[in-house]
């Protein structure tokens, strides 16, 4: 909680488009700790600002190549320093495969093209961490909200559609289930732990935290 800063490098070089020109991409943040390196990604929910209310294609273009570089940088990064894993920090779920269009885009999982009609906003960010991932060979963790269901999977595949061991994706709670139950709005508001121990073969291990006081359907015991 702050007693013990940590140093971060930040991606101060101006590849992201602000309102008045290119600025630092100040979001993209990486960190190192007991032998295993963390970094943020500016990545957003969706379809990474090319649809909503007020899609910008410009503003995607430059802050998504800035995304691929720094997440190729920090692989480069994690190798140099002998790092046991990696973790990635981000806002959106791309999707990953087909198996989810209630909650994310859908894709063809080897090609890793959308099929499902919509701006894609991932497929280039997708494709460059896949050959990143396969190289590194170490255990690597995505965790992401977005659709807010939580769940711990591996739904990355290669281009022969073979599971990429090393991969993980971490979803986080941080949504509610009954949104038109004001009384039941803290339903799904949780958190989870991740256990990192760098000596061991996955690194990284989860255990899901129900908050007692947000249990709704069955009370807390």
């Amino acid at each position: 909680m702050g007693q013990h800063r940590l140093h971060q490098d930040v991606q101060t070089a101006p590849l992201c488009l602000g309102v008045s020109g290119n600025v630092p991409c100040v979001e993209n943040r990486r960190w190192v700790l007991g032998g295993v390196v963390y970094a943020t990604l500016n990545i957003q929910g969706s379809c990474n600002n090319l649809c909503d209310t007020n899609p910008d294609p410009a503003e995607f273009a430059a802050r998504n190549a800035a995304d691929i570089i720094w997440m190729q940088e920090t692989f480069a990064f994690a190798k140099q320093r002998h790092a046991a894993a990696i973790m990635f920090i981000s806002q959106a779920d791309p999707g990953f495969d087909a198996s989810d269009a209630t909650r994310a885009p859908v894709r063809d999982p080897k090609t890793l093209a959308e099929t499902d009609g919509q701006p894609d906003g991932f497929q280039q960010f997708l494709a460059a961490l896949r050959t990143e991932v396969i190289v590194y060979e170490k255990p690597v963790a995505y965790v992401h909200g977005d659709s807010h269901y939580f769940r711990v999977d591996k739904p990355f595949l290669d281009t022969e559609g073979r599971r990429l061991e090393n991969f993980t994706r971490v979803e986080t709670f941080g949504d509610n289930t009954f949104k038109t139950d004001p009384a039941s709005d803290d339903n799904n508001v949780h958190w989870v732990k991740v256990f990192v121990d760098a000596s061991t073969r996955e690194v990284f291990a989860y255990q899901a935290q129900i908050v007692p006081a947000n249990r709704v359907a069955v009370p807390a015991p």
